[in-house]
């Protein structure tokens, strides 16, 4: 899964960026749990990735909500 850029979240409609963002939050919680299990992470450098968009989108959600 790629890495979303903030123009790509902009792009999106407000029930897709939700969808995004519940996908990416299930993606999180697995490797965390994979990790907190002892196993090894294939990509390490992923968790912090997953986190910087989650809160990417969060705030893109959070400007737009006090825009308007």
């Amino acid at each position: 899964m790629p890495i979303l850029r903030k123009s790509e979240i902009r792009a999106m409609d407000k029930e897709a960026r939700f969808k995004k963002l519940s996908e990416l939050r299930a993606e999180l919680s697995k490797i965390m749990a994979e990790k907190a299990g002892g196993g090894s992470l294939e990509n390490p450098g992923r968790v912090r990735a997953l986190k910087r968009v989650i809160a990417r989108i969060l705030t893109i959600n959070r400007e737009e909500e006090l825009s308007t």
